[in-house]
Formats: C-alpha cells, sequence, structure tokens
C-alpha cells in the first residue's frame, strides 16, 4: 500500500497515501468575537531535523520530523491542498487531537472523531471548538500552561505539531479509483460533445458510498514511554473564526487500521531556527490594521453537503493565550465586507522519524 515514507517538496509535507500539508502563516486574530477565515501570508519553512546532526538539540534529533520557526503569539494554519486521494489525517497539538480533545493515538477514532477527512477538509485553522468555529493555531513557549497540551493534560512535555495519514482500506480504495475512472470518461464524452464556448460546469469529485453497518476501528491509547525532551515551542489558541471540522461520511470500516506515515513537528522559535539552520528566519508577521487597510480578501468557506462535528468538552473549554501573555495591543481594524470573499472547496528525501 505504501512505505510509510514522508518527504518534503519546498514547503510541503507528503505523507504516504497521497496527503500534502503546507503550514501557512496568517494573520493573529483578536481573542472576542468571531471572524472569517483570515488569508495566508506565504508558507513557513519547513526543514528535516536529521540535516542538522551537530545542531539540533537531542531531543530533537531523538524524535526526528521537521522543524519550522514560529514567532511569539504567531498564528498559522495548515493547508491540505493538493492531496490526491482520500484520507484520514490525525492532527495533534502537544499530542493532544485538535478535532476530539483526547490524547494522541495511533487508532482512528469515531466517538469522537479523531481526524479529519481529506480532501473534503481543505485546511484546518485551529482546534474544534464550537459550532461551526474553530480557535486559531497560536504559537507559545512551553512552560507557561498556555499550550494547548498544557490546559488539557496539565502537563507540557511534547509541544509541536503531530500528523499522522490514513488511507483507505484495500477494497474501498479500488472502489474509489473506479468510481474516479469512470468519472473521467464521462468527462472525455462531454468535452468531446462539447460546443464551443463550452457549458462552464465541471463534475465533481465522487461521493463517498453511502453509510454502512461495518465496524469502524475502535479508539486506541497513547503511546507508552516518556518523551526526550522538550520541544521549544507549542500552540494555543486566539480568536474565534467561522470553519467547520466535517463530520466523517465514508461508511465505517473505509479506512486502513494502521497509519501510513506519521510526521512530528518541531517549533522552533526564529533565534534557535538561526542557531540550527544558518538561514534567517522569516520576517516577523505583517501588522493587521495595515492589511486589513490595504483591501486584501479574507474568506468564508461554506460546504453545503458537509456535517461540522460538535466540539468535546476538553477543546471547548480551551483559553486563549491572552490569559496568559496579558492583553494584546496589536491594533484591529475588521474587515469590510466586500473585503471577504466566499470560496468553495513527491520530491524530496525522506523525512527521518524517530522515538514519539
Amino acid at each position: 500500500m505504501t512505505d510509510g515514507t514522508v518527504r518534503i517538496d519546498g514547503t510541503t509535507l507528503h505523507l504516504p497515501g497521497g496527503v500534502q500539508v503546507r503550514f501557512k502563516r496568517t494573520l493573529r486574530l483578536p481573542e472576542t468575537g468571531t471572524h472569517p477565515l483570515p488569508p495566508g501570508l506565504g508558507d513557513f519553512p519547513v526543514r528535516r531535523v536529521e540535516d542538522y546532526p551537530d545542531t539540533a538539540p537531542e531531543g530533537m534529533r531523538a524524535r526526528g520530523g521537521v522543524m519550522l520557526p514560529v514567532y511569539l503569539r504567531e498564528a498559522m494554519w495548515l493547508h491540505f491542498g493538493g492531496t490526491t486521494e482520500p484520507a484520514a489525517l490525525q492532527v495533534g497539538v502537544g499530542k493532544v487531537c485538535a478535532v476530539s480533545g483526547r490524547p494522541w493515538s495511533d487508532r482512528l477514532g469515531r466517538d469522537p472523531q479523531n481526524y479529519v477527512v481529506l480532501p473534503r477538509q481543505p485546511w484546518l485553522d485551529g482546534i474544534n471548538s464550537g459550532k461551526g468555529t474553530v480557535r486559531q493555531f497560536v504559537a507559545v513557549p512551553l512552560g507557561l500552561g498556555a499550550t494547548v497540551e498544557g490546559q488539557v493534560t496539565g502537563e507540557e512535555v511534547w509541544g509541536g505539531v503531530q500528523l499522522q495519514s490514513f488511507p483507505l482500506n484495500g477494497e474501498r480504495l479500488a472502489e474509489w479509483r473506479e468510481a474516479q475512472r469512470r468519472i473521467a470518461e464521462k468527462r472525455a464524452v462531454m468535452r468531446s460533445a462539447e460546443p464551443a464556448g463550452g457549458y462552464g460546469a465541471a463534475f465533481p469529485m465522487a461521493a463517498p458510498p453511502a453509510p454502512g453497518a461495518a465496524p469502524g476501528a475502535a479508539q486506541g491509547g497513547a503511546p507508552a514511554g516518556p518523551p526526550r525532551g522538550p520541544a521549544a515551542m507549542g500552540l494555543g489558541v486566539g480568536g474565534s473564526m467561522r470553519q467547520e471540522v466535517h463530520r466523517d461520511v465514508w461508511p465505517r470500516g473505509s479506512w486502513a487500521e494502521e497509519p501510513a506515515g506519521r510526521v512530528f513537528v518541531h517549533l522552533v522559535t526564529p533565534p534557535e531556527w538561526r542557531r540550527i539552520t544558518g538561514e534567517a528566519p522569516p520576517p516577523s508577521p505583517v501588522d493587521r490594521a495595515a492589511y486589513t487597510r490595504a483591501g486584501l480578501p479574507w474568506f468564508d468557506y461554506y460546504d453545503q453537503d458537509a456535517q461540522d462535528l460538535a466540539p468535546t468538552d476538553a477543546l471547548g473549554s480551551v483559553r486563549p493565550v491572552g490569559d496568559w501573555l496579558g492583553d494584546d495591543h496589536e491594533p484591529w481594524q475588521q474587515p469590510s465586507p466586500h473585503q471577504v470573499k466566499p470560496l468553495g472547496d513527491a520530491s524530496g528525501k525522506p523525512v527521518g522519524d524517530g522515538d514519539w
């Protein structure tokens, strides 16, 4: 099915099963109110930990994976565009599931759901926090108790972001590929019969089959064993935005029982990034008021056929980083209505995995 190899291509992480993930720099939202989706301001650079055996800390080398630089209180979101086949992707923040609030697991669970379904979920901007909303991912140092990890577990020992991909099982994947082949044939027939000017419509991606009764994989436990040293930064939460975390509508038992690939994403401070890699970190995040005054877009994404997941108690009670770091004094200017745009929907060396 797959060799479990994770690779970097530019700023894109490629996980087995055709999963593609990019980490996007973005505007940090105020911690009050609910907002449209903030825009991307370019990708975070990503580097393999094993390429820096002499400068990466021992604990980081033991876990393997990749690293990226973040500023204090910098916001980010995860972009899943380019994913080529259906996949279930687990997203952990300090080994707490960003969807369910449960401890990290090497098994998929549906009650509560502990993964997002790709490509239906085009991106994830934060933890699942309310009906149709998420709380923005915001970088904070470990040790303050401000991370999601610290608030949910009472400890801050992991930090970073954890990703784990599960493809469809062999039978279901074969069915999906056959459906895609038939759709491609229909498209070819329509194009051959299309008059000059075209019809202006495209075939949608094949929907998953109607829900069945096959049992799903059970929720697994968190891996045993102590970590080998803390990461520099973790993720807390900031402002709320309108974004659904979609419910899985594939029949139970559609996904592989074992993960195809995983990767630990270390978050390091800009000085640490320079020390480890010798590279200059990206410039500090753009001023929010200046961005809004320039008239650049915000986004509102809605999928009428998708169902939103309800938040769990663990994530619903997570408090914003401002409760630890103080008030946000950066000026805020609300975008005007015309700036909010409605939206509808590997090369490189393998990344070494470690003990986590």
